[in-house]
């Protein structure tokens, strides 16, 4: 890893107008195992990648229920996505007590990426390393935020985050169009196909991925493990095939486009997997 003397503060500005520290929290994100979300004008299906450390262990948790009609999808430092989606939890239970009425997805994305925004501009603090898509509902409809450590955040149709996913996000932006008007299945559909771009040949289980699904009339719930193998039985997309030339193509340009750019920048992020599970 190449350092410099900018990269020690989250506090100290390059010459170049960068924050180093950011740039490294935002490279946890990309390390961290895939994450996917798609919306539809009534629902929002979430799905992730389970990856272990080892054979010998179970895999952590990716997906978190917020309250009923808001959940998280996370890619990156797993316990940073721990502490903050109970964060999320204590904001809605706080306004629901107080306003007796669920809290709208749009206000909560703002006060958590105020949260990550205080973390760029204290010296005794850490920008958080994980990004989260928020999948939610609420009067104004289906929505699909993602988080970024820097504090900013975005409403997308559909986005994947994590490693390995361009692959991914080519194959939504090839469906994207027909996102709006999809039913449920569709979208879980389509989620099923999208990561399973991002595995690279390896085949597709129930026991690899996690679904979860929130919309109109279905509170937000994680599919049990039989219901996805059903589902991926009858969409016949456990194939082991990799992903797309095109995809693939794209994911290395932009490799290759980003060393070249910390090169540039005089700092470049570790290559290998952080020591903490992500």
């Amino acid at each position: 890893m190449f350092r410099n003397q900018y990269d020690t503060d989250v506090t100290t500005w390059s010459p170049a107008g960068r924050l180093f520290q950011v740039e490294y929290a935002m490279e946890a994100v990309k390390q961290g195992s895939a994450a996917i979300g798609l919306r539809s004008k009534t629902h929002v299906v979430l799905a992730c990648v389970n990856k272990a450390n080892s054979e010998l262990s179970s895999h952590q948790r990716k997906i978190f229920k917020v309250d009923d009609h808001i959940g998280v999808a996370i890619a990156g430092l797993t316990a940073d996505g721990r502490v903050l989606s109970r964060y999320m939890r204590s904001e809605c239970i706080n306004y629901g007590y107080t306003y007796e009425s669920p809290l709208p997805v749009g206000r909560l994305v703002v006060q958590l990426a105020d949260k990550a925004q205080v973390c760029t501009q204290r010296s005794w603090k850490r920008p958080y390393g994980v990004g989260l898509l928020v999948a939610g509902l609420d009067e104004s409809g289906a929505h699909l935020y993602y988080n970024c450590p820097s504090g900013n955040y975005f409403e997308y149709q559909a986005f994947a985050i994590g490693s390995r996913s361009q692959a991914a996000k080519t194959y939504l932006e090839r469906k994207f169009e027909n996102f709006t008007g999809s039913s449920r299945d569709e979208l879980i559909k389509d989620a099923l196909f999208a990561i399973r771009e991002t595995l690279q040949g390896e085949k597709l289980t129930s026991t690899v991925c996690t679904v979860a699904v929130v919309g109109v009339g279905e509170a937000f719930n994680i599919l049990d493990q039989a219901t996805v193998q059903a589902l991926i039985n009858e969409f016949e997309i456990s194939g082991e095939e990799g992903p797309t030339n095109e995809g693939v193509a794209e994911e290395a340009v932009g490799e290759a486009g980003g060393a070249a750019a910390t090169q540039e920048g005089g700092a470049a992020p570790e290559q290998e997997t952080a020591p903490m599970d992500i």
